[in-house]
């Protein structure tokens, strides 16, 4: 007994090490661009996301103490070091850069907006020339917009007929309840403190567990399709426009956008062999 229990160890032992890394592959030696996710909630409450923050639970980041804060979270961030910046804005940036340059010259007064808060000040502070804006249209936008529209319109609204980020089941209430709390905690919180909660992996993935609920359900699969062809394709345009700013393997890219898309972004870094994804709680750990 005692042979056949040491064989098995034996083989065991083996099979183990015979397992193959992917990374061993995939990555190797080689040097890849790191990537550092800083999800924001947005601090003019454009309130134009499903769910809507009461006027008593906004943030003033433009007042004293707030702007105190807002250095803090700068410094935090700005031991990532990075050398590019992409944010939530079209490919022409115009208007923001227009606005970097008038800041430098002392004519801009910073906005309440996060791209401004946070990424004109990291940008000073690195030396950079250029902010890069990755946003993108859905799915279901080009299609409405296709030559064959007057076909494909019909499928999408009989896909879209009942989805309207309202839903009201158990779980969906939790979240609501959840993000009253949220709100009132950030009040509480200075900034640093409320970006790391908000950027922990667990807030990445329950975040984005909202989308799986609700509206998700609706008929037999227009919820998920409604899903597919909305929210998770446009994350997946953002992803897609964020790879093509990497252009090196010394690149450090900081990506600067609403929260909610952090859930989705964080997987698809964290699945893409391309790069490095560095933890916002340690940005200087790479």
């Amino acid at each position: 007994m005692k042979t056949i229990l040491t064989a098995l160890i034996l083989c065991s032992a083996i099979w183990l090490s015979a397992q193959v890394d992917p990374d061993d592959i995939l990555v190797g030696n080689d040097e890849q661009p790191m990537v550092l996710l800083v999800g924001s909630f947005h601090f003019a409450y454009y309130n134009l996301d499903a769910h809507v923050v009461n006027e008593e639970d906004q943030v003033n980041v433009l007042l004293p103490h707030r702007q105190k804060e807002m250095a803090e979270l700068v410094s935090h961030i700005l031991q990532f070091r990075p050398n590019k910046i992409v944010v939530e804005s079209g490919p022409n940036t115009g208007y923001l850069m227009h606005r970097y340059r008038e800041y430098g010259k002392g004519v801009h007064k910073l906005r309440a907006d996060e791209m401004e808060q946070i990424g004109f000040r990291i940008m000073e502070r690195m030396g950079l020339d250029t902010i890069y804006g990755v946003d993108a249209g859905t799915l279901v936008g080009s299609l409405y917009d296709h030559k064959d529209s007057l076909v494909l319109r019909p499928i999408l609204d009989s896909i879209f007929d009942e989805w309207d980020f309202r839903s009201d089941d158990g779980i969906s209430r939790r979240y609501s309840r959840y993000y009253r709390a949220t709100d009132s905690l950030e009040l509480r919180q200075s900034l640093l403190e409320s970006f790391i909660a908000m950027n922990s992996e667990k807030s990445y993935q329950r975040g984005y567990g909202a989308y799986l609920n609700g509206d998700f359900e609706l008929g037999e699969y227009e919820g998920s399709d409604a899903l597919a062809l909305h929210w998770y394709s446009r994350n997946l345009r953002i992803f897609r426009n964020i790879k093509r700013v990497a252009s090196s393997p010394k690149d450090r890219i900081l990506v600067l956008y609403g929260a909610g898309h952090m859930g989705i972004l964080h997987h698809l870094f964290t699945c893409d062999p391309s790069f490095i994804l560095v933890s916002f709680k340690n940005p200087g750990s790479k």
